[in-house]
């Protein structure tokens, strides 16, 4: 799978912009605050119709103007699949070879990306929020079912939590009754999004251990442990696990009330992850944390290849020099000649790796990209 060509208008700091790519290696070479990661921030818009910086859909359009438009062309399975996305004040439409989407769950799964920026090194040292995302995205993309379950969840849980605000301050006897059935409604959603969560990250930790093995020089054994707000277990079917959640509100629902917010869910959710044995967000040093967020990173490419039978595209926003040398190589190294990479960087000086010395290269200069071979 592979990206041919891209086209932005009235994107961040781009008026208008087009660029066709080589299904290789493509480095943005250019100072701070050019515009690099913007270009890099489109595609992955492209792909999931949500930006991986800012949740405020209106900070992608540029100023003054009423929407930004995202073109791309897919190669995928051997045929182009045109992919086209306007996102305005109004919302977002979303065309797959012209013809719109009704949901956005439908659109999304069409083109398959990893992104790696300095941000992702908080996957294991930064708060819970951040690895529910990171478990979302990837879910989400190569499972649309999944993705259509945490919608429906997320709008069932703001109902709920805007019902437990109301009933914080003052009950109705007819406010218990459709608080129990929004937490019917919730539950079931729950388990089903929790059952594939279970199943997803039992299939990165697969890839993941190997690879972790490798980077750490055969020195460390990583294990990925999906830690639910409720007590579950995987080997439990979606019957036994609904009836845990019921179990869990019947204790908490006064709580709930008082507080005014729903205290369990997928919502609530966390992922662990420890290191020959012992748990890398307080234990680990920073290598190990890097090496973590490395190989979860690679992992996550391999179990994409798995599911849709292609290599996603991976998006290198500014990480390169965030990670050592033998960090650096163990990455270029992975995806060499097997998967279409970006690269945003300040400069190649000091990366010594044949990858990038067969890269296409693109200059930023003020929101303006010439390309250099």
């Amino acid at each position: 799978m592979h990206i041919e060509d891209l086209t932005i208008k009235q994107y961040r700091n781009y008026r208008s912009l087009s660029l066709s790519f080589e299904n290789k290696v493509n480095v943005f070479l250019g100072e701070n605050a050019q515009g690099k990661t913007n270009v890099m921030e489109s595609i992955y818009v492209l792909a999931f119709a949500k930006s991986h910086r800012t949740p405020r859909d209106k900070e992608l359009i540029m100023w003054d103007e009423e929407y930004a438009k995202i073109e791309g062309s897919i190669q995928k399975k051997n045929r182009t699949t045109d992919l086209s996305l306007v996102i305005s004040q109004k919302g977002k439409k979303a065309r797959v070879n012209r013809i719109e989407q009704q949901r956005l769950t439908d659109y999304v799964g069409n083109f398959n990306v990893v992104m790696f920026a300095p941000e992702d090194l908080n996957l294991v040292k930064g708060s819970p929020q951040v690895r529910r995302r990171f478990i979302d995205m990837e879910i989400g993309q190569v499972n649309a079912v999944y993705l259509h379950d945490l919608s429906q969840y997320q709008k069932i849980l703001a109902q709920r939590n805007s019902l437990l605000r109301d009933m914080q301050r003052r009950q109705k006897p007819e406010q218990m009754v459709m608080l129990d059935i929004l937490t019917e409604q919730m539950i079931e959603k729950a388990a089903r999004i929790t059952l594939k969560r279970f199943a997803y990250m039992d299939r990165l930790q697969k890839w993941a251990e190997p690879l972790h093995k490798g980077i750490s020089r055969g020195k460390e054994d990583l294990k990925i442990l999906y830690k639910p707000a409720v007590d579950v277990c995987e080997t439990e079917d979606l019957t036994k696990m609904i009836e845990a959640f019921m179990r869990k509100f019947d204790k908490i629902k006064d709580r709930e009330i008082d507080r005014g917010t729903s205290m369990f869910g997928p919502h609530r959710d966390d992922l662990l992850f420890e290191v020959n044995g012992k748990d890398v967000q307080t234990y680990g040093s920073q290598g190990q944390q890097r090496t973590t967020a490395l190989s979860l990173k690679l992992a996550e490419i391999e179990l994409i290849y798995s599911e849709v039978g292609e290599y996603p595209v991976l998006l290198l926003d500014d990480v390169l020099s965030e990670l050592d040398d033998y960090r650096q190589s163990h990455l270029l190294n992975s995806i060499q000649d097997k998967v279409q990479t970006f690269v945003t960087t300040t400069s190649v000086e000091g990366i010594h790796h044949e990858t990038l010395e067969k890269a296409a290269s693109f200059e930023v200069h003020q929101g303006e990209i010439k390309r250099l071979d």
